[in-house]
């Protein structure tokens, strides 16, 4: 199966990427390393979990008033465990916890911050649709503010140092940039390993499909509707088709490989948007930007916001040039952000 290719595993990439840090010993390495270990563990669960009783709800909700699914409290577990081990790592903080969890906080080694959202649509799995794993590495502040904890985690996507996801879908996709390109890594079960799959990700300039949740099109306020309608009506030079699965990762993991827009614009429900800045909206912007696409959330570039709580909401729309820059043209308050 191999014979010809020169496999390369996500770890030895990562030895690779670590050279652009200054004073890298492989500590960033070793803190990766948890998160593609946690990653195999949750695919895993996500694979079976219709014969384990990991099905359903916990009829109990999270900090964001939503029902926790198993998954999602076995997922940040998983998370929690294998990133707490890693002496390079301060604080932690998670979709399903209020507050960030201070895990080698006083240590002088602990550098980094990571924030994630253990299982994105985790609503779906029990229709066997895909699912993903967002996460964003940030920087320990300088000075006095490196004893602040919210200082470390209430940071502008611009400074992430890392960021990425894991599609578990038909099969396990990671996904990472350290600000030197977009790359992919495909699970390979008899193996156990990440190999490289997807070398320098480039987003189409331009693609054929728009990703949105047209149920709720009237509730969306100007211009989105209308700029939709001209997506439809061909008014960018060609017809696009409508693609929405409902789990955000695997909406814009087809967004970046084969190029479009996907939009969650604000409703009368959700007027400040539904997706969280710091880890879902933070860590798509940054592999966006990386790939050659754009983020924003309607007004200004994603990756400028100054968070103001761990669990801020932002409306997102993220796609290819083109289409992005259509959607500035809509907006005029956006074509800052996007020039």
């Amino acid at each position: 199966m191999y014979e010809g290719q020169q496999l390369r595993t996500v770890q030895q990439h990562i030895l690779q990427e670590q050279t652009r840090f200054p004073g890298a010993t492989g500590e960033f390495s070793w803190l990766l390393s948890g998160i593609t270990l946690a990653a195999k563990m949750i695919q895993s669960k996500v694979r079976r979990a219709g014969l384990t009783d990991l099905l359903g709800s916990m009829d109990q909700t999270n900090v964001q008033g939503e029902v926790q699914q198993k998954l999602d409290v076995y997922s940040n577990e998983a998370l929690m465990h294998c990133l707490s081990l890693r002496q390079s790592i301060g604080i932690l903080a998670s979709e399903e916890n209020e507050r960030p969890i201070t895990v080698n906080f006083k240590s002088p080694s602990a550098k980094y911050a990571v924030i994630f959202d253990p299982l994105d649509g985790s609503s779906n799995i029990d229709v066997n649709v895909s699912v993903g794993t967002t996460f964003s590495i940030l920087r320990r502040p300088e000075g006095e503010d490196s004893t602040d904890v919210e200082k470390w985690v209430l940071q502008p996507g611009a400074t992430q140092v890392a960021a990425g996801y894991v599609v578990y879908g038909s099969s396990t996709i990671l996904v990472y940039s350290v600000g030197n390109g977009v790359h992919g890594f495909t699970l390979e079960p008899g193996v156990g390993a990440f190999l490289l799959s997807h070398e320098s990700i480039k987003m189409p300039s331009q693609g054929t499909y728009y990703s949105t949740n047209e149920g709720y099109v009237d509730q969306m306020p100007a211009p989105y509707p209308e700029f939709i309608q001209d997506l439809r009506q061909g008014k960018l030079g060609r017809p696009y088709s409508a693609r929405y699965i409902g789990s955000m990762v695997a909406d814009f993991h087809r967004t970046l490989l084969k190029g479009g827009i996907f939009l969650y614009p604000p409703t009368e429900a959700q007027s400040s948007g539904k997706l969280r800045l710091l880890y879902e909206a933070n860590p798509i912007a940054f592999i966006a930007e990386q790939a050659g696409g754009i983020a924003t959330d309607g007004n200004q570039r994603i990756l400028d916001i100054q968070p103001t709580t761990i669990h801020q909401r932002t409306p997102l729309v993220v796609g290819s040039q083109v289409e992005m820059q259509a959607f500035a043209n809509a907006v005029p308050a956006m074509a800052e952000s996007v020039n």
